[in-house]
């Protein structure tokens, strides 16, 4: 038995769709985009001594929030994730 060319149907190639790069529940047309909040002018200093800040980056379960998440720049991620865990050690948090 033949197999049928799936690409001349009615979708067309996949990879030539507008929608291929959206994400399984984003709407068309709808950017995600936001800045750091943390690179910004007159952000928070990340330290491990400073609470406020960090209990923002945490769950409920203690856990670090990811950066696609909070939409934290991977340098300052990198920074929040290691203050967190100094913060754990001396338990501050």
């Amino acid at each position: 038995m033949k197999r049928r060319n799936k690409s001349k149907g009615k979708g067309g190639d996949r990879r030539t769709s507008s929608h291929s790069k959206l994400s399984l529940f984003q709407k068309p047309g709808i950017k995600f985009f936001r800045p750091c909040p943390l690179s910004s002018k007159g952000a928070p200093i990340i330290d491990y001594k400073n609470i406020k800040v960090l209990k923002k980056y945490i769950s409920e379960s203690g856990r670090i929030l990811p950066s696609r998440i909070t939409s934290v720049s991977q340098k300052k991620q990198k920074e929040l994730a290691r203050a967190v865990k100094r913060a754990r050690l001396l338990s501050l948090i």
